[in-house]
């Protein structure tokens, strides 16, 4: 177990580089605050009173507008701080995604809440690791956004139309994930198979995958193969969102489902490799 200090420590050094580095693409390439501006536009909308819906490129819901990682993963040990090496986090960085925020959710129920923020990313995470505690926030932040946009979710739904997506599961060879059910008792799994149900945009969708991995092979095998992805779409730009779900499924999905699949079977081979003390 890793001490309390030396995790508060870590999480700040993580949480303040990561910021800097995001500050500094968002001006060396003039992107403003990213993806995080239509949660910005929601809240002005809401605080002016107005349509928060004035566009069709709006396509968060209101709970955006209401709103640590490394903190949890060290607690584990460090070689877990390994899953910021993998490029759906680097590219969530360079378009300020809420992904990581997200992920960091999975260790705190206090967290949970922000879920909501992107439904389609934090669905998975929120049945995963329900938590009574965390659900009633849940409720609560449902209620308070309810009250400031009455009818709101109704015209989130009619934004639905404008997202560009893909499905995972879907899409070829996606159908092979349907194998994690072979695991259905494991978390794990039924975080890889309720995510790849998930309409999808782009890679920083699937950062939440890297709970996951729990050893330092798992997560460097892991991040391998979606760097893999990640240089080959630099120069083969995706034609349509359905390609980008391939390369997904291919670089990230796929080698989720080995790390585990393979886990049962690396159990087995350890027992079978102990020695025999009964005798």
């Amino acid at each position: 177990m890793v001490p309390l200090r030396s995790r508060i420590l870590v999480s700040l050094v993580v949480g303040l580089t990561s910021g800097l580095l995001c500050l500094s693409l968002m001006r060396r390439f003039g992107l403003g605050a990213g993806d995080f501006t239509w949660s910005l536009h929601l809240a002005e909308r809401v605080l002016h009173h107005q349509n928060p819906y004035d566009t069709p490129l709006e396509q968060y819901p209101i709970t955006a507008a209401l709103f640590a990682l490394a903190f949890g993963l060290v607690r584990e040990g460090y070689h877990r701080l390994l899953i910021f090496m993998a490029y759906p986090y680097w590219i969530g960085l360079l378009y300020v995604q809420w992904s990581p925020i997200i992920a960091a959710a999975a260790f705190f129920p206090y967290l949970l809440p922000l879920t909501m923020a992107k439904p389609q990313v934090g669905l998975p995470v929120f049945i995963t690791r329900f938590s009574l505690r965390g659900c009633l926030l849940c409720v609560f932040v449902a209620g308070i956004s309810l009250v400031a946009v009455p009818g709101w979710p109704l015209l989130w739904l009619g934004q639905a139309h404008n997202y560009q997506r893909f499905v995972a599961l879907m899409v070829l060879p996606g159908p092979l994930i349907l194998l994690a059910l072979l695991r259905y008792r494991d978390r794990d799994a039924m975080l890889l198979l309720v995510t790849s149900c998930m309409p999808q945009r782009w890679f920083f969708d699937a950062f939440i995958l890297w709970l996951i991995p729990k050893s330092r092979r798992e997560i460097l095998i892991t991040v391998f193969f979606s760097w893999c992805a990640g240089i080959w779409r630099w120069y083969h730009p995706p034609r349509s969102f359905n390609e980008v779900g391939r390369w997904m499924v291919l670089s990230i999905y796929l080698p989720m489902l080995v790390v585990v699949l393979s886990r049962n079977y690396a159990l087995k081979r350890k027992l079978a490799q102990e020695p025999n003390n009964s005798l």
